[in-house]
């Protein structure tokens, strides 16, 4: 074995890697976002089943230029799970925190830069400098080769790109800021039975549902994109693939998730349980892939520069939001 390698959990390999359920090619969002998608691939690597965690995507909301970026909160992992996360204070160069975190048995989930991550081919890698976020899990420093979780999936990156995201080649910078990181730790989890997994999320269902959105978030949505429109076109394809991540990604894939979550504890709590959550299932699945449609709309719209009239389709997802969580507040 190397002598220079660093395993948080051993054994973990790209090749052959077998990644979750939630990220399987028929799921509407393959794809969520770049935090969730780690979450759910970290605890599939631990033997955990992420879909409990999924009740705070009741709360996303509309921000004015963005849904909300949703994250599971990082108490209601280790509630659920034992994991526990802590900010990370990047105080040395980030290579020597990797090598004292990840012989300690601990994951560094960190900021990094797309334009050296081989699993983004044919979007970022080699083309455009983008934030992404990743988990260090593997760092092999004789063969310059790194294990890393990101989006749907495990990969390794090696040679140019390995030393570029370690910045291993650059000459020292006063200026240069460090980017934010995590440790993400696993020694006290928590293997749940699937019934205290279900009655623990059904908890945090009550809790977010607590924390919704005062108004219909669909419909000011619907408003915005109206006065946006116009902007998308004179803009072009490259800023309405950032716009359409930061909207129509976001809340579709949120509720995809919430639906899968609600799918989950509608089979776990028998039949008067699955009676009582099969509209809000419904009306969430209604509104994930409505976006899917809706994102395809709007990039032939932007692509043409024509006209969308898209007020049935959000008119149908603000109902089925309105419609869902009044079901939900039945139910739970």
């Amino acid at each position: 074995m190397s002598m220079q390698r660093y395993q948080a959990l051993p054994g973990l390999q790209a090749a052959g890697y077998i990644r979750n359920q939630l990220h399987a090619e028929d799921r509407v969002w393959v794809e969520k976002n770049c935090y969730i998608d780690i979450w759910i691939e970290v605890l599939q690597a631990l033997r955990l089943d992420p879909i409990p965690m999924m009740a705070f995507t009741a709360a996303i909301d509309f921000e004015g230029d963005q849904w909300t970026f949703f994250k599971p909160p990082h108490g209601e992992l280790y509630e659920l799970y034992g994991v526990d996360v802590q900010e990370l204070n990047v105080w040395r160069p980030l290579v020597e925190h990797a090598k004292e975190h990840l012989a300690g048995g601990k994951f560094i989930s960190t900021e990094a830069d797309a334009f050296w991550l081989p699993d983004t081919a044919g979007t970022d890698y080699r083309s455009t400098h983008t934030k992404t976020t990743i988990v260090l899990a593997d760092l092999d420093l004789d063969a310059g080769r790194l294990g890393y979780f990101h989006n749907a999936g495990y990969f390794e990156v090696d040679g140019e790109d390995f030393r570029q995201l370690f910045r291993l080649d650059a000459a020292p910078d006063p200026t240069f800021m460090p980017l934010f990181a995590e440790t993400v730790r696993f020694d006290r989890l928590v293997r749940r039975s699937p019934q205290e997994l279900a009655e623990l999320s059904a908890g945090l269902w009550r809790k977010h549902l607590a924390r919704r959105p005062i108004s219909n978030p669909i419909t000011r949505f619907a408003e915005r994109f109206t006065r946006e429109l116009p902007s998308l076109h004179d803009k072009g394809l490259a800023f309405y693939h950032a716009w359409a991540f930061a909207t129509i990604r976001q809340l579709g894939a949120a509720f995809e998730l919430g639906a899968v979550n609600l799918s989950w504890l509608a089979e776990a709590g028998g039949d008067k349980q699955a009676a009582a959550l099969a509209p809000a299932i419904a009306s969430f699945n209604q509104i994930s892939q409505a976006n899917k449609a809706l994102i395809l709309k709007v990039a032939r719209a932007v692509n043409t520069k024509r006209t969308l009239d898209a007020a049935e389709l959000f008119g149908d997802m603000a109902t089925a939001w309105e419609q869902g969580m009044a079901s939900l507040d039945a139910a739970f």
